[in-house]
């Protein structure tokens, strides 16, 4: 790391730079309200003046150390909704989130190539033509006359800026200006009220600009430097971002993986942005790596230093189950071949989709209670008990695709320019794109499966449980029962360790997707189970409770596709064969086999290999998508106790990382409650 990246990572990490912001003044702020919140104004017309007006009273700053500048300056600007209004559409609609878009990826690659010039001509011949939606064409076009504005008030501050002026309209021509250019996009998507903006497969779409700087005598260290700013660059604002804490903003990186073609795509850039992460040791950008049973043990042997530093990532993804997994979904090969990941994990493709990945979450666990709860009594065998589980999770399937009704999206027409076709169907983003599928986590996996496997050993096979007995002591909590809840909590066969929950893990998989199988949402698209659980895996262990593999009320449920908390006695090894499955294949959304390694694996060079060993080791046997924390427990609870000596720890929560101090207690306590393992 050079001097001139540690002054400017110092600058962040220690917050000067939050000096720059200022809130707007009353006289303004009144004078925004008055402009963008009236009723008579489309709403795709006002969200366009609302990025306008944000860029325009932003104040440029540019240190003298800088060469790739951007930063906000105002920390909260005023909605486009009059009074009431706001009220009235969300009580009339379904709203997810926040009610306007997020999670999707835009096309970079065909916007650096181009420059913006292109895309609004290409806005106004489908407006002089008279197709699609006058209003948002005209949004469109104010939006990039605004952002190319903005983007000339940091050009005119730089000393040598005139390259971004170019790139903004006619496409960056070397990596500096791809860099800079690349900044005054994204930070706009964030002014324009979009959130959640991921960066894509940023090797793939800046490498041509690279390679020709390369190959015109840029040393590596000088593109290092260059891409190292650019990566602080994601930390200036990150905190202004939507998220419950820094760091939960969805600012996802994409490395590796092949081509549109098929090809092998790990490049020079691809290295280098490893190194930068590693050497800058920041939240964002999150890195993703796509991987394949090909991958030289090497590469996970760096990134294994990677997750030596806490960061929790690199995040990896299998390219030999994803891709046919996306495909089978009815994703284009081309497109599928080009996924990336959302804020967290899910699996999305840039510029042409408006999936919302995580709109919902089928409880599994809770699935496999209830019917215990409807048809253990009755269930002459335990394949009639299987059939009872699928009923429910038919039942809820049907009951979560129909309360996903009548979607309310705040119109994005910034984000719609950053798509690929929006401009030319005349269609704002909000109201969809190719693929407009749904995702659905499904939470509790472990603990659904661990609980079918008690029911088949104690109450089918062994009959030493009678049904009557043990739904009395669910409903009970077992609090009468000490000596079932230890049979059932040590003896019970438990995913990751024993054999016989594998062909359970994939029927429960497989019947997960086949409950969702031939329903529509109401934008065409289909619903895509996943192994995730986001925030849902706390969610759903607040309103369940007792479970038949043990787990007593109030006990959480493992983040995302991980093995029960009360697993304590399995190996590495054990369980990612075990959550190797070939059911993903069904279950693609995403959603990482989540695994803490003890910090002290990492001691030594031997156990960092082992770590690297034991990845490529659940890539081969074909896990899709695998996530590692380094951890040290004791390190953790001393945090919770004097959280100002561990300001800089960091930690994997779910799909993101985060500081460990700033996490709500009950965040900190799970993550706590993970097993960390050795190798």
């Amino acid at each position: 790391m050079t001097e001139r990246i540690n002054t400017l990572l110092h600058w962040i990490v220690e917050g000067e730079h939050k000096a720059l912001r200022a809130p707007l003044d009353e006289e303004t702020l009144g004078s925004v309200r008055a402009q963008i919140q009236r009723e008579d104004l489309p709403l795709s017309r006002r969200a366009a003046l609302r990025l306008k007006l944000l860029l325009e009273n932003e104040r440029i700053h540019v240190r003298a150390d800088e060469r790739i500048p951007g930063i906000r300056t105002i920390p909260e600007f005023p909605d486009i909704y009059a009074e009431g209004e706001k009220e009235r559409i969300f009580a009339s609609h379904f709203i997810h989130e926040q009610g306007r878009v997020c999670n999707i990826s835009s096309d970079y690659e065909g916007v650096l190539r181009e420059g913006l010039l292109p895309r609004r001509a290409r806005a106004e011949q489908t407006l002089r033509e008279g197709r699609g939606d006058r209003d948002f064409l005209e949004a469109a076009i104010e939006t990039i006359d605004a952002v190319i504005a903005f983007a000339d008030r940091y050009a005119e501050a730089m000393p040598d800026g005139e390259g971004l002026k170019d790139a903004m309209r006619h496409g960056a021509k070397d990596f500096l200006s791809a860099l800079r250019m690349l900044r005054m996009l994204h930070l706009a998507l964030w002014a324009s009220n979009v959130y959640h903006n991921t960066v894509g497969r940023f090797d793939q779409y800046m490498w041509p600009y690279l390679k020709a700087d390369l190959d015109r005598g840029m040393t590596r260290e000088e593109a290092l430097e260059l891409l190292e700013e650019f990566f602080l660059a994601f930390n200036r604002d990150s905190d202004l971002y939507t998220g419950m804490q820094q760091g939960d903003n969805g600012q996802s990186l994409m490395l590796g993986g092949c081509d549109q073609d098929g090809n092998d795509a790990f490049n020079d850039l691809t290295a280098l942005c490893l190194t930068a992460s590693l050497e800058l040791r920041r939240i964002d950008p999150k890195i993703n790596l796509r991987v394949n049973k090909n991958t030289p043990l090497e590469v996970y042997e760096y990134c294994t230093k990677l997750t030596k530093q806490g960061l929790g990532f690199p995040q990896y993804a299998n390219d030999d189950v994803v891709i046919p997994g996306l495909i089978k979904l009815g994703y284009d090969a081309r497109d599928a071949r080009n996924y990336t990941v959302a804020a967290c994990w899910e699996f999305i493709v840039p510029g042409v989709g408006m999936d919302i990945p995580n709109i919902g979450a089928m409880p599994l666990a809770e699935v496999v209670r209830e019917a215990c709860e409807k048809g253990l009594e009755g269930a002459r065998d335990f394949e009639a008990f299987k059939g009872c589980v699928a009923d429910v999770l038919n039942r809820r399937a049907r009951e979560i695709a129909e309360s996903l009704r009548n979607i309310y999206l705040e119109p994005a027409p910034w984000q719609s320019v950053m798509m690929r076709d929006c401009l030319t169907t005349g269609r704002d983003i909000s109201e969809g794109a190719k693929y407009n599928n749904y995702g659905i986590h499904g939470t509790g996996l472990a603990n659904a499966v661990d609980a079918l496997a008690a029911v088949r050993k104690f109450v089918f096979e062994e009959k030493s449980v009678k049904p009557a007995q043990l739904l009395k002591d669910m409903d009970e909590d077992f609090a009468e029962d000490a000596q079932l809840l230890h049979t059932l909590r040590t003896r019970a066969p438990k995913m990751g360790r024993d054999e016989e929950c594998d062909a359970l893990a994939d029927w429960l998989l497989e019947a997960f997707a086949a409950s969702l199988k031939g329903l529509r949402n109401e934008r065409g698209g289909i619903f895509r189970p996943g192994t995730g659980s986001a925030m849902y895996y706390l969610w759903h262990a607040d309103n369940l409770g007792a479970t038949a593999d043990g787990r007593r009320k109030g006990e959480r449920l493992p983040a995302n596709f991980s093995p029960a908390l009360m697993l304590t006695d399995a190996g590495p090894i054990s369980v990612i064969r075990a959550f190797a499955r070939p059911s993903l294949l069904d279950a693609i959304n995403g959603g990482p086999l989540t695994l803490e390694m003890h910090d002290t694996v990492f001691r030594n060079e031997e156990g960092s290999k082992k770590v690297a060993q034991l990845v490529r080791t659940f890539i081969q046997l074909g896990g899709h998508q695998l996530q590692l924390n380094a951890v040290d427990r004791d390190t953790l609870i001393d945090a919770q106790k004097h959280p100002e000596k561990h300001r800089q720890l960091i930690v994997r929560v779910w799909g993101w990382s985060g500081h460990f101090v700033q996490l709500d207690r009950t965040y900190q306590d799970q993550i706590i409650s993970r097993t960390a393992y050795s190798v």
